[in-house]
C-alpha cells in the first residue's frame, strides 16, 4: 500500500499541476463570445443542447467521479478512518469538482463548443496557445491521469473481492494472499486480464457509457 500510495501521489501531483497551469495560461486566451449563449438552445432532440443536453452530459461524464468511493476500500490502511476517510473523500471531491468546472470553462472559452465534438478536443485549444511545451505536458497529464485512476480502481476492486471472498461470497482464490508481497495477487491477475480484454476489444464510447451508467447506479 505504501509503494502504491507513493506512486499515486507523485502522478496526481504532476497531473493536477499541469491542469492548473493550463487553466491559468488558457484564461488569457479565452474569447467571451464563445460563452454566448451560455446554455445553447435545444435543437428539438432530447439531449442535444439545452437543459436535457446538460443532463445527458452530466450522465455521460459521471465516470469522472468514479474512484472517490474507492477510497473507502483502503480504510484498513488509515490511522484514524472515522476522521481521515471523510476528509479524504469530501476534500478531494470538492477540489476536483472546482478543477473540472474551471477546466471546462477555459476549454470552451478558447474553442467554440460547436468545434469540440472531436477525438482530441484539448489539442484544438492548445493549438491556439503559443506554448508548444504545454501541449506535451497536457498529453502526459492525460496519460498520468488515466494511469492513476486505473491504479486506484484496480486496488479498490481487489480489496472488495478480497472482503467478499473472506465472507464466503466468492471463491477462496480472491482472498489468497501472496506469501512475500502480502497482496491478493491472484485476484489482481484476473482483474488485469479481464480489464485488458475489455480495453482492447470493446469500443471506447461503449465502455465509457457503461462505466458512467454503472457508477451512476452505484452512487444512487
Amino acid at each position: 500500500i505504501q509503494e502504491s500510495a507513493l506512486v499515486n501521489t507523485i502522478i496526481v501531483f504532476l497531473k493536477v499541476s499541469v491542469v492548473v497551469v493550463f487553466i491559468v495560461i488558457g484564461w488569457g486566451y479565452m474569447d467571451p463570445a464563445n460563452h454566448v449563449p451560455f446554455i445553447p438552445p435545444n435543437t428539438g432532440e432530447f439531449g442535444h443542447f439545452g437543459w436535457s443536453g446538460i443532463l445527458k452530459g452530466a450522465g455521460t461524464i459521471f465516470f469522472a467521479y468514479i474512484g472517490f468511493d474507492a477510497v473507502s476500500t483502503a480504510a484498513q490502511e488509515a490511522k484514524n478512518p472515522q476522521r481521515d476517510m471523510p476528509i479524504g473523500i469530501i476534500g478531494s471531491l470538492v477540489i476536483c469538482t472546482v478543477l473540472f468546472i474551471l477546466y471546462s470553462y477555459v476549454l470552451t472559452g478558447i474553442v467554440n463548443y460547436t468545434k469540440l465534438d472531436v477525438a482530441a478536443p484539448l489539442n484544438l485549444a492548445l493549438d491556439k496557445i503559443p506554448y508548444p511545451l504545454l501541449n506535451i505536458l497536457m498529453s502526459l497529464a492525460v496519460i498520468a491521469g488515466l494511469t492513476s485512476v486505473m491504479l486506484v480502481m484496480l486496488l479498490g476492486q481487489s480489496r472488495v473481492f478480497y472482503s467478499m471472498s473472506a465472507d464466503g461470497l466468492l471463491p477462496k482464490l480472491f482472498s489468497d494472499v501472496h506469501p512475500k508481497f502480502r497482496t491478493p495477487w491472484r485476484s489482481n491477475l484476473l482483474l488485469m486480464v479481464f480489464v485488458s480484454l475489455f480495453s482492447a476489444f470493446a469500443p471506447l464510447s461503449v465502455v465509457g457509457d457503461m462505466t458512467s451508467i454503472g457508477t451512476l447506479f452505484a452512487f444512487v
